[in-house]
Formats: C-alpha cells, sequence, structure tokens
C-alpha cells in the first residue's frame, strides 16, 4: 500500500477566504472516493489550529500499489479538481510512503 499525504497553504487574503477555498477542495477532493481505481481512502482536513506555521489543508490517501497512484495523477475525475487546487495554493508539500 502507498500512503499518499498533501499539505498545502492557501493563497486567500482573508481567513474567511481561506476556509472557503479549503470546503471548495475538501468536497471535490473527497467527491474521488469510489470513483478512481486503486484509491482505497481519501480524505481531507481543514486546519482548526490557525497557527502561523500550520499548513490550511491536508489530503490523507491510500492506494493499493505505487502504479494506482501514479494513475490517479492522470485519471481524468482528479485531472478536473487539479485546476481548482493549483489556483488556491501558495505553497505544496507531498510525502508518499509504503506501508
Amino acid at each position: 500500500m502507498i500512503k499518499h499525504i498533501v499539505f498545502w497553504r492557501l493563497n486567500g487574503e482573508t481567513p474567511a477566504a481561506r476556509h472557503s477555498q479549503a470546503t471548495a477542495i475538501k468536497q471535490a477532493l473527497e467527491a474521488l472516493n469510489g470513483r478512481i481505481p486503486g484509491l482505497l481512502h481519501l480524505e481531507v482536513g481543514i486546519d482548526v489550529s490557525r497557527d502561523a506555521d500550520a499548513a490550511h489543508v491536508v489530503l490523507y490517501s491510500e492506494f493499493e500499489d505505487q502504479a494506482a497512484l501514479e494513475a490517479y495523477h492522470h485519471h481524468p475525475e482528479h485531472q478536473k479538481v487539479a485546476p481548482l487546487v493549483r489556483a488556491a495554493r501558495s505553497e505544496r508539500r507531498v510525502v508518499d510512503y509504503e506501508a
């Protein structure tokens, strides 16, 4: 199994704007559950700490294997969501690891 974790800081100028962006990202990404082969689990969390060093949004997902993760990146349903995330992010960090 591959675990794929992504953290984003968002570019909204106010906490309300960032929360709106985060909510839209959460809804769009979580809608991918059950729609992409090899994607076992996907959840999105929105930061509640408001710590200056915190990311605003985190994606936690599990895939059958590395091939399934690669297929996810190119899947048409994921490609529909990617522009929403790219437009809202100011920073991205990712970790993929075998479990």
